[in-house]
């Protein structure tokens, strides 16, 4: 039995525990869609483990956000070699976190369910291609 690659999963948002089933409905950038499952539908894992859980994920957001407002102050001043003007780089990253916001909210619980939740491990008997659910 082929066993789906830890960092194939998080990529594609699946499960942590099957690595088969979505986590999230709908696209990243649709508007009204991008919700998290209340269970796994493959192997009906309850990705909230207990009441505000993903209160943490605020956390890892925001950690998410200062490296990419790094990353966008580099690539700012790399393009333009201008370091007077302070409301370029402040337009630019109010931008770039705005743009890069459906991304954290979707990989920010993606880290937190992989790998800050101890409760929750990869089981790989779950990891099959059947159509049915493990329930």
């Amino acid at each position: 039995m082929a066993q789906t690659p830890k960092s194939w999963a998080m990529l594609h948002t699946k499960c942590p525990r099957c690595r088969r089933g979505d986590m999230f409905s709908g696209g990243m950038y649709n508007f009204g869609s991008n919700k998290i499952h209340d269970r796994c539908p493959h192997c009906n894992l309850h990705f909230e483990i207990e009441p505000g859980y993903f209160y943490a994920a605020m956390y890892v957001s925001y950690a998410l956000n200062v490296m990419e407002a790094f990353g966008i102050v580099a690539i700012t001043w790399a393009v333009t070699r201008n370091a007077d003007s302070p409301w370029l780089y402040t337009g630019v990253i109010l931008l770039g976190c705005l743009l890069l916001s459906p991304i954290n909210f979707r990989y920010s619980r993606v880290l937190l369910l992989y790998w800050l939740s101890p409760k929750i491990n990869y089981q790989p008997h779950l990891d099959t291609d059947d159509t049915t659910p493990y329930l």
